[in-house]
């Protein structure tokens, strides 16, 4: 996964770009995914902390330069298959009994009502309902602190 995130900050020459420019990067210009795989690559490499979002734009935050980038590198698409941190926290919900509309309706309600992120309301929801889910929380937290500084 490492690898296939920093290829567009490496193909630049920068550690910040715009979702846009990343996207691009993955499916136009190296044509490993289509539009649709790469951001889903953002939200999974932005779960696994590989990635941050701060002020609109994507920050790696690992060293990309350090990455070592086989010759003829192209990423198997099982790398999408992982979760978000907003799919483990619905997929949470739901094994505890909440009809899985219901979990994302309330974490809507609680994003739009608060104005804070779908995860940090998913974290509320969660919690609200006596769901353990300090685990996603913690990555949650993580991401949030990331983007205050």
């Amino acid at each position: 996964m490492e690898v296939a995130v920093a290829v567009p900050f490496r193909q630049r020459g920068t550690d910040r770009l715009g979702e846009g420019e990343f996207v691009v990067a993955l499916s136009l210009d190296r044509e490993w995914f289509s539009p649709d795989q790469a951001k889903r690559l953002v939200d999974v490499a932005i779960g696994r902390g590989l990635l941050a979002n701060e002020d609109g734009d994507l920050v790696a935050t690992f060293d990309t330069d350090s990455v070592d980038v086989p010759s003829g590198y192209t990423p198997d698409t099982e790398i999408l298959r992982e979760q978000s941190t907003f799919e483990q926290l619905l997929d949470a919900m739901v094994d505890a009994g909440m009809a899985k509309q219901e979990a994302v309706a309330a974490a809507n309600e609680t994003q739009r009502t608060l104005g804070i992120t779908l995860e940090a309301a998913a974290v509320l929801v969660a919690t609200r309902e006596g769901i353990d889910v300090s685990a996603a929380a913690n990555a949650v937290r993580a991401e949030l602190t990331d983007q205050a500084e």
